[in-house]
C-alpha cells in the first residue's frame, strides 16, 4: 500500500472513531417513574411538569403546576423546544403512550433528564391523587 493510501486510510478510521464518540457523548436519560417516584420528584426546584394531552384532555383534570404542550399539535416540535434542555422535565398523557413517544423526541433533541409517568394520569388519579380542573 503506497503511503498516500495509507495516510488516507488512517484519516477515515480517525473521522469515524471521532464521529462515534461525538454521538455517544450526548447522554440523554429517559426514566419511567411511579407515582410515588413522580411526587418526590415534584419536590425538587426547577423541575419541568409536562402533560403532552391534547388541551380538551388538559381542562378534564390535570396534574398542579403541568404546563399542557399536546403532541398531536402542529407546533410540538418548536413547542417543547421552548423548555429548558438542561433542567429535569417529568412528562405524562393519559396512559404513557404519547408521554413515551415525548420523551423519545426529547431525548433526540438533547434534554438531559426525563422521566416520564408510568400509567399517565389515569395512574394517578387511580391512586386517588389531587389533579385540578379548569372551569
Amino acid at each position: 500500500m503506497s503511503a498516500q493510501k495509507h495516510l488516507i486510510y488512517v484519516m477515515c478510521l480517525l473521522f469515524v472513531a471521532l464521529g462515534i464518540s461525538c454521538t455517544s457523548n450526548r447522554s440523554s436519560e429517559v426514566k419511567v417513574v411511579t407515582t410515588e417516584e413522580m411526587q418526590s420528584l415534584l419536590e425538587m426546584e426547577d423541575v419541568q411538569l409536562v402533560d403532552v394531552r391534547s388541551p380538551e384532555e388538559f381542562k378534564t383534570g390535570f396534574i398542579k403546576g403541568a404546563q399542557n404542550i399536546d403532541y398531536r399539535s402542529s407546533t410540538f416540535e418548536e413547542d417543547i423546544l421552548k423548555l429548558d434542555k438542561n433542567k429535569p422535565v417529568i412528562l405524562y398523557c393519559k396512559e404513557g403512550g404519547r408521554s413515551s413517544k415525548c420523551a423519545k423526541k426529547m431525548a433526540e433533541a438533547g434534554f438531559v433528564k426525563i422521566y416520564d409517568l408510568d400509567g399517565g394520569i389515569t395512574q394517578w388519579q387511580f391512586e386517588e391523587l389531587d389533579v385540578e380542573i379548569i372551569k
